[in-house]
């Protein structure tokens, strides 16, 4: 059982019947950043909603290499969970703390029942699809028509909105999983960054300046 004081940050979100349903449905986790919350091939018994941190959801080929397709953080739940709990197939992502999370995990039988009875959730559940749906669209977009220079300050900006900080601790081989590319690429790519006075370089560390 959740605290109810905790899911009352939610009440923008949901109404009070919702809240005290959640209350008595849900547990509380809590994972240090870099801690694998779904993995691929895993059977998800719960469906996750994000009450602090960010966590950052990937995709893997069958050689091994990784692709981010969106980014969660407060108030948000996955997508692809959602889909592999309604559907009972395992697990076709990963999901990574990409700070300290905490979460409240939803059983799936919960769920399921709320889609059909709460219009609230239903509604909630519905819109996240949606959101994560045009995002994954804009990953391929991405992907398929930007250069890899947009690429690189486009997942920089996006890091900056979504941590609400400018100064992103974080390393070049990091951003090179995420973008499925080299460090010497991105290490290069950021130089010229800097030269343009978009970012400045520091240890592990990033400014944007101009987005």
């Amino acid at each position: 059982m959740i605290e109810k004081n905790i899911l009352e940050k939610f009440d923008y979100l949901f109404d009070k019947e919702l809240i005290d349903i959640l209350a008595k449905k849900a547990s509380l986790h809590r994972f240090n950043k870099g801690d694998i919350i779904i993995d691929l091939g895993q059977n998800i018994k719960f469906v996750p909603l994000i009450i602090e941190g960010n966590i950052k959801v990937l995709s893997e080929d069958n050689r091994g290499h990784e692709l981010l397709l969106y980014l969660l953080e407060s108030g948000d739940t996955c997508a692809m969970s959602l889909t592999c709990c309604m559907s009972k197939n395992i697990s076709k992502i990963r999901a990574i703390a990409e700070q300290d999370v905490v979460l409240a995990s939803i059983p799936k039988e919960d769920m399921e029942e709320l889609f059909n009875t709460n219009k609230n959730w239903r509604n909630y559940i519905l819109q996240s699809y949606q959101f994560r749906f045009n995002e994954m669209l804009e990953a391929i977009d991405t992907l398929a028509f930007m250069q890899m220079d947009e690429r690189l300050f486009k997942y920089l900006t996006d890091q900056v909105k979504l941590t609400a900080d400018t100064n992103l601790q974080i390393t070049h081989q990091e951003i090179a999983e995420d973008l499925h590319t080299s460090r010497v690429v991105v290490s290069r790519l950021l130089k010229k960054l800097e030269k343009e006075n978009k970012i400045e370089l520091g240890r592990n560390k990033i400014r944007v300046i101009d987005f």
